[in-house]
């Protein structure tokens, strides 16, 4: 099960048959997938659609056989080439697209790629816009143009410019502090576009950068999700070269994680805590973060009179509650800042630039920053699903053991204990069940995690 279909795209890993594996049939059918859909519901003689890749090996490939799927339905398209996911998302309402696709598998490693789609205002499709595209790819309903009628490429590879000056344009977004706060950083930008796009900010912000892993090559030197064991390196790196942070990204740079000077992780959930503080205390209001995120984003949301809501699990999720509830900021645990005074999705840049301005006014270390904020510890586990496995009813059956908890299924099964919590679901991206668990320390988040996996197992039986 290596091809995934669901609302919010396409992923797979390249290579083997057609309908097992992301191959060029299925990056074509798909495109047109897509396009036929903004065709029968975009009411326009030309259509247009902005395009952009991650650094990935396959991108090149893929990017051809989507970009031309495209002008054969006489689409018009935009190319912004070697790219970013929010750089795209920034692009596509300012050029005034009607939709927008991003080559990139996110996080996952080097042998997948994906289709991730956008609507008009640059953001990530409804689930009900996702699965009429699914149904049209199952139909293979697609009626492509005439000779006369082809679409046509307008490339532009000015858009990584253009995003990062949006960033800088921002009102709570103080380059002079910055400037005047003479920081060093490491950036380790895993071979991919996040490499060329964070440095520039960076010096753009007038930071001396140390580059790690900026070569925009594909060629992962690590496991591109950011976690804790696939960073030694910049770990290693700050503290040799005396850096005051080090900045992670994933390939497509919508997840974020900081570094502190003693080379500790100052933790991926605390990327959107220490950014929302920043933006609470400057505008007042509420936050979402969605399920499987901590804690301490409601306690600082609290602690500056605001209200946070928790979503399901998924982008698209997070943006839908974000806009009811009027938040002012957002995202998701895993490194992911929503920032809607720019745009509704996940911006590593965005949140690179509010959190140095938030460390520049604290006058303060990474590490005393991490210090000031509640204590929570996450642990983040998975099991690898067999087909034998029958995930709703092992969820059925822990929802039943913990009926007497604070529980949830909007999303999976969220058990609220006292102190502490687990959420488990199945992944939308990846053939798993995820574990997540957070306690008041390491340990005790670490020992929820292994007991409910041992409860889980003996469900079903493995």
């Amino acid at each position: 099960m290596t091809l995934i279909k669901s609302i919010s795209g396409i992923r797979g890993t390249i290579g083997g048959k057609v309908g097992d594996n992301l191959t060029p049939v299925d990056a074509v059918k798909f495109a047109s997938a897509y396009g036929t859909f903004l065709k029968n519901n975009i009411a326009k003689d030309k259509l247009t659609v902005v395009i952009g890749r991650d650094a990935r090996i396959s991108g090149p490939m893929i990017h051809n056989l989507v970009v031309n799927t495209l002008i054969g339905l006489g689409i018009n398209v935009i190319d912004l080439g070697l790219s970013t996911t929010p750089t795209v998302e920034v692009a596509v309402p300012l050029e005034k697209a009607d939709g927008g696709i991003i080559l990139t598998a996110s996080h996952n490693p080097k042998q997948w790629n994906a289709l991730k789609l956008l609507n008009a205002k640059g953001e990530f499709l409804s689930g009900a816009d996702g699965a009429k595209i699914l149904e049209i790819a199952e139909a293979e309903a697609f009626d492509f143009s005439d000779v006369d009628s082809l679409g046509e490429i307008i490339s532009n590879d000015a858009y990584m410019d253009i995003h990062i000056d949006e960033v800088l344009n921002l009102p709570l977004v103080d380059i002079e502090v910055v400037k005047e706060a003479k920081f060093k950083v490491v950036v380790d930008g895993v071979n991919s576009s996040g490499g060329i796009i964070i440095p520039k900010l960076l010096k753009q912000m007038g930071v001396e950068v140390v580059e790690l892993y900026c070569e925009p090559n594909g060629h992962f030197p690590h496991n591109p999700e950011p976690l804790k064991e696939h960073l030694t390196d910049i770990s290693e790196l700050v503290v040799k070269e005396k850096a005051d942070l080090g900045i992670v990204v994933d390939p497509d740079v919508d997840r974020l994680a900081f570094i502190s000077e003693d080379g500790e992780m100052f933790g991926e959930e605390y990327t959107l805590v220490a950014v929302a503080d920043y933006v609470l205390s400057k505008t007042p209001g509420n936050t979402v973060s969605n399920m499987s995120s901590s804690r301490a984003l409601r306690d600082v949301t609290k602690a500056h009179n605001g209200n946070y809501e928790a979503s399901a699990v998924g982008e698209v999720n997070v943006v839908e509650l974000m806009k009811k509830n009027n938040a002012v900021i957002g995202g998701e645990g895993n490194g992911g800042i929503i920032y809607p005074e720019l745009h509704y999705g996940r911006d590593s840049l965005v949140g690179v630039a509010l959190f140095l301005t938030h460390l520049a006014n604290k006058k303060m270390s990474v590490a005393a920053l991490r210090a000031s904020y509640p204590e929570y510890y996450m642990s983040k586990n998975k099991i690898e699903l067999t087909p034998q496995i029958d995930v709703d009813a092992i969820l059925t059956q822990m929802t039943e053991k913990y009926k007497n908890e604070d529980i949830s299924t909007i999303d999976g099964v969220k058990i609220d204990f006292a102190t502490e919590w687990v959420h488990l679901r199945k992944s939308n991206t990846e053939p798993i069940i995820r574990i997540y668990t957070e306690a008041p320390s390491q340990d005790e988040a670490d020992k929820l995690a292994l007991r409910i996996i041992d409860e889980i197992k003996v469900i079903a039986g493995i």
